[in-house]
Formats: structure tokens, sequence, C-alpha cells
């Protein structure tokens, strides 16, 4: 049993790695003082048709979790399970004038961010500022963001996917809570899988909780409690390799306990507000993952869009990974 900061292979950082780790890779400016895209600029229509080219078999995973009420939400956060309801069913009488015709509707509450999900720039700051120097006063309570809106990525959340599957690669089924991925892991993972993470492709990360959860039969602490995930150094490997986003099947992407006392989310500051790097949570890479291991073809193509809400700080989405 792992259950130390050695066999958990955590390295501690400090406020002052953080900030340098964030300005060595910060790419403010880099598209222009008023860019809202970030890494979203580095999808072009020669990416899109390379990674439509990966498609041979046509297979399709899908990597959403459902969106129901009993999804991984712990009571009593602000964050709830979303809440579907009927508003009409065929028992409900129809117009007088077409009796033999019957109708259906419904409607759902939920957190934009309650399940499969991109984080938009706008959903973090750190030092008064978002992505690209946006500052407080970019999200308000009644418009949302004025900037940075996820909703940016409704046509550039498609490309190139790359899986690596960190505890297959490691013989195990799934990473344990406050296990760190750090950037020698992802390396040698995808040395291991035959694959290379380059410029606009969409690195998944998978670390296996939800393989533990479904084994377990609850979610328990899976939202917000302790958890496997990218370690800090990890954003050297993203941020060299000028990926687009990246994604993982943990509720943070990043491991809990934080690899830093006095820095919250650090990976969060890092590529979010300072690399234009989009963040995915909560994808459910299980079957994608049984299905690479088996083929040996750990790239495909990958569609992700979010929703349209305006002024929306994140996305529920149905990520797409096509084979």
């Amino acid at each position: 049993m792992l259950h130390n900061d050695e066999a958990l292979n955590r390295r501690a950082h400090s406020r002052a790695d953080i900030d340098e780790l964030a300005q060595q890779y910060n790419t403010w400016g880099q598209w222009g003082s008023d860019d809202e895209l970030g890494a979203g600029n580095r999808v072009t229509t020669q990416t899109v048709r390379a990674a439509a080219a990966l498609i041979r078999r046509g297979e399709v995973f899908s990597m959403a979790l459902p969106l129901d009420k009993f999804g991984p939400q712990a009571t009593g956060g602000s964050r709830v399970n979303p809440q579907h309801v009927m508003l009409l069913t065929p028992a409900d009488p129809s117009p007088a004038q077409y009796p033999t015709q019957r109708f259906s509707d419904d409607a759902v509450y939920m957190p934009l961010q309650a399940a499969t999900q991109w984080d938009g720039f706008c959903h973090f700051f750190d030092g008064g500022y978002s992505y690209n120097r946006r500052d407080l006063e970019s999200v308000t309570p009644r418009g949302g963001a004025a900037f940075n809106s996820i909703t940016n990525m409704k046509d550039k959340a498609v490309g190139r996917g790359v899986l690596l599957d960190i505890p297959r690669f490691k013989g195990r089924d799934w990473l344990v809570p406050g296990e760190s991925i750090q950037d020698t892991d992802l390396e040698e993972c995808a040395a291991a899988q035959g694959v290379m993470v380059g410029e606009g492709d969409f690195a998944l990360v998978r670390t296996g909780q939800l393989a533990e959860v479904r084994s377990e039969g609850s979610w328990g602490a899976y939202a917000g409690g302790d958890a496997p995930g990218l370690g800090v150094s990890a954003a050297n490997f993203l941020c060299s390799r000028r990926v687009t986003a990246t994604a993982t099947d943990t509720w943070g992407v990043e491991v809990k306990p934080y690899e830093t006392p006095d820095v919250m989310a650090p990976l969060h500051v890092i590529l979010l507000v300072h690399a234009g790097i989009y963040l995915g949570e909560m994808w459910d890479m299980e079957a994608l993952a049984e299905d690479c291991a088996q083929d040996g073809v750990y790239e495909f193509f990958v569609a992700a869009q979010p929703l349209t809400v305006t002024g929306s700080v994140g996305s529920p989405l149905n990520p797409l990974a096509i084979k």
C-alpha cells in the first residue's frame, strides 16, 4: 500500500516555484492583447485535417459521465448533480383539435461544471487576473464572463487526441489518492506506448480513478477529495509540447492534496491562467483505454465542443474519441 511522499511520487513546490513556471510558460499577448482563445489558436485547418486522417475503423467512444441525480457531486457544496424534470408527458391532455397526439418535453437544472466538462479561462484567477490579463471585473453576477468564456472554443475543441494511460503503464488498475503524475511519468508512458504528444494536441491522462469508484460502488470523496492527478512538473511536459488542452478522469485534474501548501490548484495557475491551456475534468476514459490497450493505438480524432451558453465560465460536454 502506498503511503508516503516518495511512494506517492510527490514533489514539494513553493509559491516562488509556481510563479517561475507561470512566467516561463506565459503566453499573454502571443496572439494579441485582445485574444481569448489561448492555446485554442493552435487548432487550425491543418491540425483538424491531420486528426481526421486518424479515423480508420470508425469506432466512437463517448467519454461523458451521465447527467443525472446520481452523479459525482457531493451534497452541501455549490455544485449539485443535474436535476432532470418533465414539463410534459404523454399522459398530459392534448389540445382538443389533436385528440390522438401526445407530446413530451423536459428541462434540466445543473451547474455547468457538475460532470464531464471544460474549464474556461475565466473559471480561475490568480493575482487578480485570468488569461491574458483579464481582471476580476471581467466576470459579473448578472452577465457572467464578458471575456474568456469557454464558448470561444465552440469551433476549436477538435483535433488530435492522445491517451496517456498511466496506471496501465505502471502495471496497475488505478493510481491512489494523493499520487502524483510527474513530467517524467508522462514522457516514459508516451515512449512506452509509442506515441508522441505535439502542438495543438489534446492530451488525455488516465489515472484510473473512475475504475476505482466503480469497483467500490460509491463516489466517496471523488468530488473535491484527495485524488491522484497531475503534479506541478506536468506543466513542463504539456507546455513544452504546446498542447491545446489536457483532460483527466478526475474531479480537478491536479493531484490532491496539492504539492504546494501555499498555493491552491497550482496547475490551474500555470496552465489555465498563464499558458492558456484548457483543462478537461471528469472525462470517462475507461472504454477508450481498453480499446487502446487492445490495438496498441493511442492517438485518435477527438471532438469536445462546449455548449454555447453566453458568458459561461465552464461547460458540460460529451467528448468523443474516434479511431
